[in-house]
């Protein structure tokens, strides 16, 4: 994802002179590096200067600019906050902060780097949308969206690397705030997000080698949220699964309180993180098992 993101913001960059990108202390590499080498005044390294960060990227944006603040994801919404929700989200920028690595994918750097707060903390914000792809090929689809939208600020969150192709067969095309399914089914449908999608794609699979008719559905744009496409969802299906690489809080408080409110008739079951600090050292697969994020749990509790 985070190659894909830099190899489209470069072409983009290439012919829109209006775009910038703001990092702190990342070392660019692949595209990000082609954009710094040959779009130098238009890339800033603020080095370990979060904050300035995005007070940099309002000022652009307030020139007309379409500035992105790219770094890690607990160093891009957390140490600054109050600036993204003073300097952006109450002027109502189109700055986008970029998360790279959401939710606990980088596992082995402990707490510190884990963001998975970081959808429910940017969806607080008023006048913040956020964006989380499921794939590489989302990615494009999103990073496009944020360089030429108009609206206000966006917090894009990113995986890091290695993440499987999803959408290449989907059956509905990509649009900002509305969800998308992947697979159509009449039974069984299964809502998810970000990287953690790709988990969601292999309890479909299993599911419907079990005989079930199963919908894959990626609710890439968290907030606005789609609520008419989750309420039709909750309608035409027996079962309704959230899978979800965020604190509570997120995505499946927010279907819990659309079957509330549309008196949903199906069954719904929703995954999390945790509500905890889990003090475990693995891998991304590994933190997300101990936080109960594993097909074969989420099989077992269904």
């Amino acid at each position: 994802m985070r190659n894909q993101f830099a190899e489209t913001l470069y072409e983009m960059g290439k012919k829109d002179s209006s775009i910038y990108i703001v990092v702190a202390d990342i070392s660019p590499a692949g595209s990000m590096g082609k954009f710094r080498d040959e779009c130098g005044e238009r890339f800033i390294n603020v080095g370990v200067a979060e904050q300035s960060m995005i007070g940099i990227c309002a000022g652009l944006a307030l020139k007309g600019c379409q500035p992105f603040a790219y770094t890690i994801a607990t160093f891009s919404l957390y140490r600054p906050f109050e600036m993204v929700r003073d300097d952006l989200g109450y002027q109502n920028l189109p700055v986008t902060v970029v998360g790279i690595g959401g939710g606990v994918i980088y596992s082995t750097l402990g707490g510190t780097h884990h963001a998975q707060e970081d959808v429910i903390i940017a969806s607080a914000i008023p006048n913040m949308s956020v964006i989380a792809p499921c794939d590489p090929l989302e990615v494009v689809e999103a990073t496009r969206y944020c360089a030429t939208q108009k609206k206000g600020p966006i917090y894009l969150r990113l995986g890091k690397a290695g993440e499987p192709t999803l959408t290449e067969n989907a059956v509905e095309p990509w649009e900002f705030g509305k969800i998308r399914y992947l697979r159509r089914g009449s039974d069984t449908c299964i809502l998810s997000y970000g990287v953690v999608t790709n988990k969601a794609a292999e309890l479909a699979d299993r599911l419907t080698a079990e005989g079930d008719s199963v919908s894959l559905v990626s609710a890439h744009t968290i907030k606005p949220l789609d609520r008419e496409g989750i309420a039709q969802a909750l309608a035409h299906h027996k079962r309704v699964i959230v899978i979800e690489e965020c604190a509570p809080g997120g995505l499946a408080s927010r279907v819990k309180e659309i079957a509330w409110d549309t008196e949903a008739k199906c069954t719904l079951h929703t995954f999390t993180l945790q509500d905890k600090f889990i003090h475990n050292y693995g891998n991304h697969d590994q933190l997300l098992a101990a936080h109960g994020l594993d097909v074969d749990l989420i099989a077992a509790a269904l």
